[in-house]
């Protein structure tokens, strides 16, 4: 018997899905609060049991429980099981220091150069102010592969972020390495409809579409003028297995709402 493909799956268990298929075995993963948590538990269950999860609140290798899924990276729940429990500080030391191979954050806006706005919105009339940065900031600047999820919505993905949170791969015209961020980058941007990638110049192209979706959806919800290859992979849809740990591990639905 082949592989059971599921086509219907909410926006974040489409999200979570395809991110946790970019984790790899036998490699750490700095994971942020919500659906980034969810990503890497599933990589985990699936096909990396030897990844590390680290979180921002000092915890490092811990299993995540189903039935108590945390709201935050600073809580008790997530020191369950865990290998280390340094402190913010030297988990952002271990990070520094480069032994971080992946990350996966979230935030309000993306530009064409993985910039990312978690920071403040300006709307005509005034502004809305977000959580900010957190961690995002020196996980953006130091994690050698960043994988950022987010709704594909034209106000999300823009021509220029409000404010920059966490740098990309080209910040105000100019590389990283001008700017003293000699290793790291914006690795993958999974959303709902698409997986983009960057080329060799910092520029976000698409790389893969779900499963129903067209590249003129695409770019109808795309603020900027995406590369399109000529030839775009589609994605294998979610797995009914895929979907049923997913839903094992969240319950409660504390972030598959």
């Amino acid at each position: 018997m082949g592989v059971k493909r599921v086509n219907k799956a909410s926006k974040t268990e489409l999200m979570v899905i395809m991110a946790s298929r970019l984790l790899q075995n036998n490699t750490t993963v700095f994971v942020g609060v919500g659906s980034p948590m969810l990503a890497a538990a599933l990589a985990q269950r699936l096909h990396a049991p030897k990844m590390v999860s680290i979180f921002e609140g000092g915890s490092i290798g811990p299993e995540v429980s189903p039935d108590f899924m945390p709201y935050c990276t600073q809580e008790i729940r997530l020191m369950r099981r865990a290998f280390m429990l340094p402190s913010i500080l030297e988990v952002f030391a271990f990070t520094q220091r480069g032994f971080i191979d992946y990350a996966i954050i979230g935030g309000a806006q993306i530009d064409r150069y993985g910039n990312v706005n978690s920071s403040v919105i300006n709307r005509e009339g005034g502004k809305t102010r977000l959580p900010g940065s957190g961690g995002a900031n020196a996980i953006a600047s130091l994690v050698k592969r960043v994988i950022v999820l987010m709704p594909h919505e034209k106000k999300k993905l823009v021509e220029n972020v409000d404010f920059i949170t966490s740098p990309g791969n080209l910040v105000r015209r100019l590389p990283r390495r001008e700017h003293g961020l000699l290793f790291g980058k914006v690795w993958k941007v999974v959303t709902d409809l698409a997986i983009m990638s960057f080329n060799e110049r910092g520029e976000m192209f698409l790389e893969a579409i779900h499963s129903g979706i067209s590249t003129d959806e695409i770019v109808n919800n795309t603020g900027f003028d995406l590369v399109i290859p000529p030839n775009v992979k589609v994605v294998e849809p979610p797995t009914a297995e895929e979907l049923q740990t997913l839903s094992q591990l969240d319950p409660k639905k504390v972030y598959l709402r």
